[in-house]
């Protein structure tokens, strides 16, 4: 075992004994009410990249700032760069790996290692594949920190734009998928909820308010995901699935994609629409498809 993964299992132990380590500080400040917002010119841009079987997600947020969610497989990180750089961006200022599978966090080493970086979250889960220590040993490379990703984490909080992780709550699960990050940004009066790979256990946990425009389709639209008693809480008038065409494990399930039908008619998948690009005001949203 190399001596990166061996330090970050001494360091879930005992904090604060290496270079690389898991910072869980969190702010409980409440909201206060809000003026009405008044829809500007500044926008935010949620690009949901087409990778294939995994996710990747790059949002443009209106303070300027860039934040990666997600980098799909190995054979994507060349991708998800150059999209990035055709941005204009050389800096991302927040990276999220909301848990380490491979088709998550496959490209991000490719990432991290093309850009200036600034916060880098991810959940307090270890696993033991070649994938999750290349990530680790170039985090570790470039002299970064790694934040702990979990409930109650404000990543942002700024007028009128804020980003807040509701998930995962507990410290364990018995499957991976669960210690999903699971997060909020709001702008405006517009809500983008990104659900990672979270399935049923991690998602009925949540007690923060999850209502959203838009709802990133947790696991690529597996049944294990999306349950009506979720729905109810996001009512989301968009719906983004991250799938590739063809996959082996059959998703989306019919049954995800009847549930969510009972909610919305505008779903968007990327086997079939390529990148999908969503913009808002504040106020109001807008859909660009690839195809």
């Amino acid at each position: 075992m190399k001596k990166i993964f061996l330090s970050l299992l001494l360091l879930i132990g005992v904090s604060g004994c290496t270079e690389l380590h898991l910072d869980s500080s969190q702010s409980s400040e409440s909201n206060d009410e809000k003026e009405p917002f008044v829809a500007s010119e500044d926008e935010l841009v949620a690009h949901y990249i087409d990778v294939g079987q995994g996710d990747a997600s790059v949002i443009e947020l209106p303070n300027g700032e860039v934040m990666l969610i997600d980098a799909g497989t190995s054979g994507y990180g060349d991708d998800i760069v150059e999209y990035i750089e055709d941005l204009g961006y050389d800096t991302i200022d927040y990276v999220v790996a909301t848990h380490p599978h491979a088709d998550h966090i496959g490209g991000m080493a490719e990432v991290i290692g093309s850009f200036q970086i600034g916060s880098i979250y991810m959940p307090k889960a270890v696993t033991t594949s070649k994938t999750y220590e290349n990530l680790l040993e170039t985090i570790q490379e470039k002299g970064l920190s790694v934040k702990t990703g979990k409930a109650g984490v404000e990543v942002l909080e700024e007028d009128d734009l804020a980003i807040l992780m509701v998930a995962p709550v507990r410290e364990s699960y018995s499957n991976l998928n669960n210690y999903s990050i699971v997060l909020t940004i709001t702008y405006g009066d517009t809500t983008f909820l990104y659900t990672g790979d979270a399935e049923e256990d991690s998602l009925s946990e949540i007690t923060s308010n999850i209502k959203a425009d838009v709802l990133k389709v947790g696991h690529h639209g597996s049944d294990t995901s999306t349950t009506k008693e979720f729905l109810e809480k996001v009512k989301p008038e968009y719906a983004i699935i991250s799938v590739g065409e063809g996959n082996s494990y059959g998703h989306p399930a019919a049954s995800t994609i009847s549930l969510l039908e009972e909610y919305t008619s505008n779903i968007y998948r990327t086997d079939l629409n390529g990148t999908v690009v969503v913009r808002s005001d504040g106020v109001n949203i807008t859909v660009e498809t690839e195809r």
